[in-house]
């Protein structure tokens, strides 16, 4: 690990590398979903071959019955069980965030109102290709059906043997998915976009992917919504000499399993910078002067992962104020995060944490404003809406309500 003084522009650098070759991708991918808004289940089968080296007939895509079946007894009982185990702690936490419709009513007849509904339709991407994310699957679904959304679609890379991954099919079975497609990349949020004759429409696309997946959900936000972009995952861990060097090299390691994982260590102390330095390959050592110093860096990295190893680690949480998920104590690795404590770990990277927050059960709903007044209550407004309506010259809006007034 590199010892590095932080700046703004050393950060910049660390995730630049990400983001250096930006307007080569963002033409490739707009090339891809133009094709695929054109040519449809053609262009998707043109680029699975391309991209995953599998040539797919157009009634291949869709995941069959009998393929999700196999896929659920390819599985040891077991993992199945763990898989409810983790699934039944994300519901757990989401049934928290479940939003009620409320109302408010005055003495002059003025009624007001704001009213939930589910999102009609969510595609879920999951990545596949480098790594089978089946924690994903139970990271978004569950959260999505919570929130009262009943088309869910679900797209993920082939393998080489034309089908898809049997532990997230057999997730999907146990979860009752029932809409799955084999189509990764760039092309499937296109399909999810703008639909293919074979892939449906939907109105919003939650989940993680490389650069070329989160470039098309960006070119894509507006035809139909996304949840964040994000960018490679992430982790900052403040730690002094508290934390155990183990403990601290084991995280910042893990994080370095992801492709272009990025890890920083924030530390006051001298001895645990000089023990990792030699010791982990890749990420960042920043040493400061002081926890304070600590947090005010950590704020300004805004990561998708902070963990705080530090005698009195609650004094640091109450200060920071940018982070995607925030682990607290020597006992509590990302891990538990990524996997089993139940907030999903869709989160924000790249410094997004600082306006974006991880996957909620409002991604998956939409709110509706309720407004009713009574000729009493209408009376008593009418003067400021009358100004206001003439300081903006909109005298139709002036003269609709002066004529419920007469």
């Amino acid at each position: 690990m590199k010892i590095i003084k932080f700046s703004q522009k050393k950060l910049d650098k660390i995730y630049g590398r990400y983001y250096s070759n930006r307007d080569l991708v963002e033409k490739k991918v707009r090339k891809i979903i133009e094709d695929v808004k054109q040519d449809g289940d053609d262009a998707l089968i043109r680029y699975t071959e391309k991209f995953d080296k599998v040539k797919l007939a157009p009634r291949q895509l869709r995941v069959s019955e009998s393929e999700v079946n196999g896929a659920y007894q390819n599985i040891d009982p077991d993992f199945i069980q763990c898989l409810k185990i983790a699934t039944e702690n994300v519901i757990r936490f989401y049934k928290k965030q479940i939003k009620k419709s409320w109302k408010v009513k005055d003495e002059d007849g003025v009624k007001l109102q704001q009213v939930y509904h589910p999102l009609d339709s969510v595609g879920i991407y999951i990545p596949a290709s480098t790594a089978p994310l089946v924690s994903t699957v139970y990271m978004t679904v569950p959260i999505a059906k919570l929130a009262g959304v009943k088309n869910i679609v679900m797209v993920t890379p082939p393998n080489q043997y034309k089908s898809a991954n049997d532990y997230i099919l057999a997730l999907a079975k146990l979860l009752k998915v029932e809409k799955i497609y084999k189509v990764g990349g760039a092309q499937a949020i296109a399909a999810l976009a703008f639909g293919t004759k074979t892939i449906p429409k939907v109105d919003k696309i939650v989940g993680p992917g490389n650069i070329f997946v989160t470039e098309a959900k960006r070119q894509v936000f507006g035809y139909t919504d996304i949840e964040m972009t994000a960018g490679p995952s992430e982790i900052v861990i403040i730690a002094n000499n508290h934390a155990n060097p183990e403990f601290v090299k084991a995280d910042l390691m893990a994080q370095a399993e992801h492709a272009m994982g990025v890890a920083i260590l924030i530390t006051t102390s001298k001895s645990l910078a000089n023990k990792l330095k030699n010791e982990v390959k890749g990420g960042y050592i920043i040493r400061v002067d002081n926890l304070n110093q600590a947090v005010d860096i950590a704020n300004k990295i805004a990561p998708e992962h902070l963990e705080i190893m530090v005698k009195s680690p609650y004094k640091i949480l109450r200060k920071i104020k940018n982070a995607g998920a925030i682990f607290v104590g020597n006992y509590t690795p990302t891990a538990v995060g990524d996997y089993i404590a139940g907030p999903s770990h869709v989160l924000p990277t790249g410094g997004t944490a600082k306006y974006f927050s991880g996957l909620s059960i409002d991604d998956f709903m939409k709110s509706t404003h309720i407004i009713s007044y009574t000729k009493k209550a209408l009376e008593k407004v009418r003067k400021p809406i009358e100004r206001i309506a003439e300081v903006e010259g909109l005298l139709k809006h002036l003269e609709s309500v002066r004529i419920r007034c007469k």
